[in-house]
């Protein structure tokens, strides 16, 4: 394609053939017609052979994740509260069927973006699986039989929830009119494009037009809504409360005396107390008048492998949280020394306080092996290491984590001298 604004020179990366070369070609010309500059265009994406065409736009481009193009896009559009620029969804028919709510509700508030729905029947880029557009007799790698049941009519949904432009159109030749009245119209609306995958689609209906399977699926290619519509307003508050309550001060009441920032990474197994042990730590530090940070880390499935929280105290103001290599390294238990020996591989001084089980790991810190769980058991073996810790490295008075962790119902569970074995 030639005289191109919105597209770089360079060949578009989809199979030979894939009806979504024809999507981002007709998007340029739509665009060129409306005399629109590329850096007022934002184009949203997300997983899907789609999505791989980020690359190829000149325009501003986010990359999400599946199904999620159409929320992003509708945060997107709120923050800009700007008709002058175009919000563009690029999604298939999987990412479709998995954000539906997210279409229905941009629908629904008159979000002010564009859908291009890319709907060639199914999963393309995981092996040709069904989506629910998937129509009746259509089959695929993974259902050879064909479907047995009629997909979803994205564009009757759509109108049905508010859209003010709808339009399905066949993937084939030049269909950019139809996008140019979609990237004008105000409010939220969407262009169905029907396509074929030439990879799975094909292969597996051998002989099909794509014109007769979207007769015969029952889905016209016409415009089923071309009304005015109405474009989400972002409220704006005038007069904003302020996001700092007196409810939540934290008044000091102990002092310190260190004069540098100081990191300090605790790391243990899930369900050990980790991060609670680490926000009293923070705590106690602020009660002591420093600046405290706070980052929590720990697998997506909660409740098992390791959990670390990295803490920095400082005298001075904190402009980060975390540090990839801690000043105290604190390690309760096999799953946090899994997680912490890179850590504690690039230390070149400082101190890791290990449980006594343990072997220590590779470092430049001095190591101090502690019977953590042995002496007080592994489920309060973080916040015993904590009290350990700031006993001997006197980041503030011990009384300051004292305090913050008796005013917690924790310590209902907890006695206190158990963790004042030093």
């Amino acid at each position: 394609m030639s005289n191109t604004r919105f597209l770089t020179d360079a060949q578009l990366p989809f199979c030979k053939g894939c009806g979504h070369a024809l999507v981002a070609q007709n998007t340029e010309k739509a665009l060129q017609k409306l005399n629109v500059n590329p850096l007022d265009v934002v184009l949203v994406t997300d997983i899907g052979c789609h999505g791989i065409v980020d690359k190829s736009f000149l325009t501003h481009t986010v990359h999400g994740l599946h199904g999620r193009s159409s929320a992003l896009a509708a945060g997107i559009t709120a923050g800009l509260n700007n008709p002058g620029k175009k919000v563009i969804v690029f999604t298939g028919d999987g990412g479709a069927t998995i954000g539906m709510q997210h279409l229905i509700g941009g629908a629904h508030l008159g979000f002010d973006m564009t859908v291009v729905v890319h709907n060639n029947m199914l999963y393309g880029m995981t092996g040709g699986q069904p989506s629910e557009f998937t129509p009746c007799g259509f089959k695929t790698p993974t259902l050879p039989e064909g479907s047995t049941k009629p997909g979803y009519d994205i564009c009757e949904l759509m109108v049905a929830a508010g859209a003010s432009y709808v339009e399905r159109v066949i993937g084939i030749g030049d269909y950019s009119d139809s996008l140019a009245k979609a990237f004008t119209a105000p409010g939220f609306s969407l262009v169905e494009v029907m396509e074929i995958c030439p990879s799975y689609g094909v292969k597996s209906n051998p002989g099909m037009k794509l014109s007769k399977l979207v007769e015969d699926a029952g889905w016209n290619v016409k415009v089923y809504a071309d009304g005015k519509g109405n474009s989400f307003k972002t409220p704006i508050n005038s007069e904003p409360k302020s996001l700092i309550s007196d409810k939540f001060e934290v008044k000091p009441k102990y002092s310190s005396s260190i004069e540098r920032p100081v990191s300090i990474m605790l790391s243990g197994s899930a369900g050990e107390g980790v991060q609670s042990a680490a926000e009293f730590l923070a705590k106690a530090a602020i009660v002591s008048g420093l600046n405290s940070t706070k980052k929590g880390s720990y697998p997506v499935t909660v409740g098992v492998g390791f959990s670390a929280s990295e803490v920095i105290v400082s005298p001075k103001q904190i402009l980060y949280t975390g540090s990839p290599v801690p000043d105290v390294l604190i390690i309760t238990s096999t799953d946090g020394l899994g997680y912490a020996r890179a850590a504690a591989g690039r230390m070149k001084g400082g101190v890791i306080y290990i449980d006594e089980t343990l072997d220590a790991p590779e470092t430049g810190a001095r190591i101090v092996k502690v019977p953590f769980r042995e002496r007080v058991g592994a489920k309060n073996s973080a916040m015993y290491a904590v009290f350990y810790a700031v006993h001997y490295e006197k980041f503030y008075p011990i009384e300051a984590l004292k305090d913050v962790f008796l005013s917690n119902k924790i310590a209902e569970k907890v006695n206190i001298e158990s963790l004042l074995q030093f």
